[in-house]
């Protein structure tokens, strides 16, 4: 869809000639598939509709899938991103817009109205490298003002309810300073948008990551009470649990498509095969001898640190040679793949396997060459915890219909 219908440009901050040209290609894409799209709406009469903002692969809008919620569009900048997209979101369409221009807002709604549609959640994960601890940190970064294009669309569209996800750093940088924008601007058009850190193993997902969530339902007198954990420190999901039913793929690189060797070994396996008869994305890296050599010398859930007194000095990243910990969750799934390690083969994990880390189901096909479909995966909402706030959300949205 975005590779067929979107015209490229390549910049993305100025409002240009193929700016235009590409707004009005993806309006048009929109307007000649309306018609079958209106008659698969129908058929989800009931479910409540949302639209990913800013959804890359879309491991949040998988989890308001899954949680049984009408996804209408994503939209990104991303090629091969949209492309996942749009193969994983069954009747959902992946719209190419440059978000920094709001004048592209507009073919959301067009599309919104001219379909008779009407937008229950709005979802989003905007940029936010100006308050990642993975980069430079930079409060005045113009990505970091990228939710606004979220706060412009639910001002027109009026959603029940906004998601908005972003990193930690949003609540502790400079004093808290983007999540309060945030907070103040939602505020304006009748959102009081609720924040909470969420940590990603308390809700079944096999990796430590923390994100900030806003929540706000408009106009209600109501605070939404995020989802409470499933799980304690004694029963997270391990990475062994998670992905040692997966081929070796020591020393070779693998098929693109691959059988399992075995059958489920835990309940969390099952659940990621649960429609899946076959492995996709499980390419595997053969590293250089220097690599591998010191790889050989690091004991799981250890990194450069472990090696030999002799090799000091030779690496100065702090996560460097990094080995995972078979019996604990896996460290922060990023998008470089270079510095993590299986925690028993010598090479880097898969883009299944990270997926697995991330909660993607094997029956996610990622698309793009090998470090897209890496970054897709990296810049993802782990589907899980995805659905556990969709199904949270939905009592309160219910409810609200039946009052």
């Amino acid at each position: 869809f975005a590779k067929q219908n979107v015209v490229k440009q390549s910049k993305i901050a100025t409002h240009t000639d193929s700016q235009v040209a590409q707004a009005t290609d993806s309006k048009n894409s929109l307007q000649n598939e309306a018609e079958p799209h209106s008659i698969l709406l129908t058929q989800n009469q009931g479910k409540l509709n949302c639209i990913d903002l800013f959804c890359g692969c879309g491991g949040l809008s998988k989890g308001f899938l899954d949680a049984g919620y009408n996804v209408l569009l994503g939209i990104d900048f991303d090629d091969a991103a949209l492309e996942t997209f749009q193969k994983n979101h069954g009747s959902a369409k992946a719209v190419k817009l440059d978000l920094f221009n709001h004048d592209n807002i507009s073919v959301i709604t067009d599309y919104l109205k001219e379909n008779n549609l009407e937008l229950d959640v709005l979802i989003g994960g905007p940029p936010c490298q100006g308050f990642s601890i993975a980069g430079p940190r930079n409060k005045d970064d113009k990505r970091n003002r990228l939710y606004s294009a979220m706060v412009k669309l639910a001002d027109r569209t009026k959603p029940k309810a906004v998601l908005l996800e972003n990193v930690p750093g949003m609540l502790q940088t400079n004093g808290g300073i983007g999540a309060k924008r945030i907070v103040a601007d939602f505020k304006e058009i009748g959102y009081t948008m609720i924040p909470k850190l969420l940590y990603a193993p308390d809700f079944g997902i096999p990796q430590i990551r923390k994100r900030v969530f806003f929540v706000g339902l408009r106009d209600n007198t109501r605070t939404f009470e995020f989802p409470s954990p499933i799980l304690d420190k004694e029963h997270y999901i391990t990475c062994e649990e998670a992905i040692n039913d997966l081929p070796a793929l020591e020393g070779i690189y693998g098929e693109e498509i691959q059988q399992y060797p075995c059958a489920p070994k835990s309940d969390y396996q099952r659940l990621m095969r649960s429609h899946s008869q076959e492995i996709h994305n499980h390419i595997g890296t053969i590293h250089d001898a220097k690599t591998l050599k010191f790889l050989a010398m690091i004991p799981e859930g250890k990194n450069y640190k472990a090696l030999p007194k002799e090799y000091e000095g030779i690496y100065k990243y702090h996560e460097a040679l990094t080995r995972y910990h078979s019996k604990k969750p896996s460290l922060t799934i990023n998008t470089c793949h270079r510095s993590h390690f299986h925690y028993k083969y010598n090479r880097i994990p898969t883009v299944r396997e990270s997926a697995r880390l991330q909660s993607f189901p094997d029956d996610f096909i990622f698309y793009g060459t090998k470090a897209q479909q890496y970054r897709q995966v990296g810049n993802a909402v782990p589907p899980l915890l995805g659905k556990a706030i969709a199904e949270q959300l939905k009592k309160y949205l219910e409810q609200k219909d039946n009052d």
